[in-house]
């Protein structure tokens, strides 16, 4: 399925108008599907796959369209943090910590990869680059770590 990967971002950059939008959403895209065929079988997985990614598109733009219409003048900020933001914040620092666990188990140019595109921003052939590597293997290393990191996840928070 991996061989879709170039014709979906090209599709996807058509949608959205930019590359690194594209990457995230196909991205995603893998991610879900990949997670699915972890649990039953995909009978057609191009037009699964491309459907995912256009319903992560339509997501995307509600998303997008909701964040614009929102007034700031109409929202209520309140300096104390109630106790559920607190067992939020609390929950949250925990993922961190056991995505940073996750990520340790990564070897070093896969860790590099996925960072460099998630935290940075780089795109596919900068990071490429960057590393001396090609540009399919930086992108197989970034959907491997992707799927890496949710499977521990899952697996440490059961």
């Amino acid at each position: 399925m991996e061989h879709y990967y170039r014709e979906l971002v090209s599709f996807l950059c058509t949608r959205l108008g930019s590359r690194q939008a594209a990457e995230d959403v196909a991205h995603d895209a893998y991610l879900r599907v990949l997670e699915r065929t972890d649990s039953q079988h995909i009978e057609h997985p191009r037009a699964f796959l491309y459907r995912t990614a256009l319903n992560l598109v339509v997501d995307r733009h509600r998303r997008n369209r909701v964040r614009q219409t929102e007034q700031l003048d109409g929202l209520e900020v309140d300096a104390s943090c109630s106790g559920q933001e607190l067992q939020q914040a609390f929950q949250l620092d925990q993922r961190l910590t056991l995505m940073q666990r996750a990520l340790g188990e990564l070897s070093p140019v896969c860790r590099d990869s996925f960072l460099l595109r998630k935290l940075d921003g780089l795109s596919h052939q900068q990071i490429a680059e960057q590393l001396s590597i090609s540009r399919s293997l930086v992108e197989k290393h970034i959907v491997n770590a992707m799927k890496h990191c949710r499977v521990r996840m899952r697996e440490w928070e059961s």
